[in-house]
């Protein structure tokens, strides 16, 4: 037998706001009434049995005087000495008092005796009287239909005669104010409640507002278009919620154009060999010596295509935050380093004319690859046999100490509009630098771009100048000193533009 889960209707978080808001405040003001009513009770009943005794007290002090008021002198009898008391009493709400003489009510004032009369025996009164005027006790409490009743008995002997008097104090009055008063805070506490959730309602609205942005936002958001941004106000919870998934899209957005950008730069560079690859390959001759050249075609142009594919995927990296490692570097290690390794480059006179001192802060292996693209360029540009300097220096300028790496070569140099956009990708100048047409090169013009995504890491910037018939001199310029990347600062890096200097 299948099991079947019952699952409640999803509410809205608007709408639970609400509700809780509502019922904390209900459970509130339940506990408030609830406590306020209770303490008017006792109020009430603590009040009753003070007037009691009150008014106990002030008959024992009449009666010790045993001075006749009217008179001024002895009380004749017990009746007499009674009545006097009673009548010149000012009884308060709910309070009476009765006098019996012999089982007969001689005298009786207050609100619970209203048809009681002299002469009414006790057997005639109401219930709530004849049970306290015939009690055991001296004291009690009694209920009654309307309240609790408080009351004392006093027995009175004056000379051979025995009397009674009887003090009660009525709370009905006082609770029936009590239950009036209840019910008007019941209507306001509903008035109340009613208020309370429709500013809840309005506020809860005001706070979900951002997550209702965020909410349209990532709907509109596309493959296409991550464009779409929340909108920020405050400073709060809620606006830190709307900041943190602006910069997920930043995020986002930046690893979507990266990709984007590494399709059409791979799609534009790699068709070209493919055609040629294809056309070579479709048309393949049967006679061996053109099949060996065929085939040398076809294996030159995807050797190019795989360079393609490895730079493109390096300046995919570039613009990743762990692109570059930095690390304490000897940069006389380093340069000397990197002499060896351009020698095999070509058949070409090297020289290493100057070499800075000291460590510094970087990343060692992309220094290198920077530079080893740069001694690439040199020895396209140049013939067996010609002079390229290198080297690197600690200079002052306007920004403060930089580390240059620079190499210069003896090549026609490069012209002032192609100095401006040399460092872009798939620039390959417009001829000048070699007198041949850009198609006839082996690169992709990806290398250049490489050189600058390197720089551009470490916080520099990547430079090139040219004169005519001097060759021309390319190079990166790096802080001498930068943050470590592992500390983020908080804020964005700042990048040096590519600038041309003038000629060495």
């Amino acid at each position: 037998m299948t099991r079947r889960h019952f699952r409640f209707p999803t509410l809205s978080a608007r709408l639970r706001i609400t509700g809780w808001i509502l019922l904390t405040t209900t459970v509130a003001l339940v506990a408030v009434s609830t406590t306020a009513r209770s303490i008017s009770q006792l109020e009430i009943a603590q009040s009753a049995n003070e007037a009691v005794t009150q008014e106990t007290q002030e008959f024992v002090r009449f009666a010790e005087t045993g001075s006749n008021p009217r008179t001024g002198g002895p009380f004749d009898t017990v009746a007499d000495l009674l009545c006097q008391y009673i009548h010149r009493q000012s009884l308060t709400t709910g309070e009476s008092l009765v006098a019996i003489v012999d089982d007969t009510v001689v005298s009786a004032e207050g609100a619970s005796t209203a048809s009681v009369e002299a002469g009414t025996p006790v057997s005639a009164l109401s219930l709530p009287l004849r049970e306290v005027a015939t009690a055991s006790a001296t004291s009690g409490i009694t209920e009654t239909s309307g309240g609790a009743l408080h009351w004392a008995r006093i027995e009175v002997t004056f000379g051979t005669q025995n009397a009674t008097l009887v003090i009660t104090q009525a709370t009905d009055q006082a609770v029936a104010s009590l239950q009036r008063s209840t019910l008007a805070m019941a209507w306001v506490g509903l008035a109340g409640l009613v208020l309370t959730c429709g500013i809840a309602w309005l506020v809860a609205g005001q706070i979900l507002k951002p997550i209702r942005q965020v909410q349209r936002v990532a709907q509109d958001i596309s493959t296409k278009d991550l464009s779409g941004r929340v909108p920020v106000n405050g400073n709060d919870d809620i606006a830190a919620v709307a900041t943190t998934f602006n910069l997920m899209l930043d995020r986002l957005q930046a690893i979507h154009d990266t990709q984007q950008r590494f399709v059409d730069d791979a799609g534009h560079e790699l068709r070209t060999p493919i055609t040629i690859v294809r056309g070579h390959l479709e048309l393949l001759s049967e006679d061996p010596a053109e099949r060996a050249a065929t085939l040398r075609l076809v294996d030159s142009e995807l050797a190019r295509m795989g360079r393609i594919v490895s730079d493109l995927l390096v300046l995919a990296r570039s613009e990743q935050p762990n692109f570059v490692n930095p690390a304490e570097v000897e940069l006389t290690e380093l340069m000397l380093d990197i002499e060896a390794k351009v020698q095999v480059l070509g058949d070409r006179r090297w020289q290493l004319v100057q070499i800075a001192e000291g460590e510094q802060v970087l990343d060692a292996q992309r220094i290198t690859q920077a530079f080893l693209q740069l001694a690439t360029n040199a020895v396209q540009y140049t013939q067996p046999g010609d002079k390229i300097r290198m080297g690197s220096s600690l200079e002052v300028d306007g920004h403060g100490q930089i580390l240059r790496f620079w190499i210069h070569d003896s090549g026609p140099g490069v012209s002032q509009a192609d100095a401006s956009h040399i460092f872009e990708r798939f620039e390959r100048g417009d001829g000048h630098r070699s007198g041949t047409s850009p198609h006839e090169r082996a690169g992709a013009g990806l290398g250049l771009a490489i050189v600058r995504a390197i720089a551009h890491a470490h916080g520099g910037s990547a430079w090139v100048s040219s004169a005519k018939g001097d060759g021309a001199r390319f190079g990166i310029d790096l802080p001498a000193e930068f943050p470590d990347p592992s500390e983020p600062s908080g804020e964005e890096p700042v990048t040096t533009p590519l600038h041309v200097l003038p000629s060495a």
